[in-house]
């Protein structure tokens, strides 16, 4: 099993012209949830979700975020590409 770590920033609004602006931003929106805390809205760099997409088990893998200098231990729960791109457009974690 791979240990992956993405840096992330935190996104100030939810929804979908929020989300469109994040990507306009070149960055890929995604959501930290569970564990009996509040949602957390964050941006990926696309380059690094690419690479980590790649590998063979990145679905079993443990997921560290670094947000802000805490670290979030998460699993990936989904994924959404784009239809015509194949590209990442949207990633949901989960807190282990």
């Amino acid at each position: 099993m791979s240990k992956i770590t993405f840096n992330a920033e935190k996104r100030e609004k939810a929804g979908k012209g929020a989300a469109r602006a994040c990507r306009r931003e070149g960055r890929v929106p995604a959501v930290i949830y569970g564990g009996n805390q509040d949602a957390v809205m964050i941006s990926l760099h696309p380059v690094e979700l690419e690479k980590a997409l790649d590998l063979a088990d990145f679905y079993q893998s443990e997921i560290e975020i670094v947000l802000d200098g805490k670290k979030h231990s998460v699993k990936c729960q989904d994924v959404q590409f784009h239809p015509v791109s194949d590209m990442p457009i949207h990633v949901d974690f989960l807190r282990k």
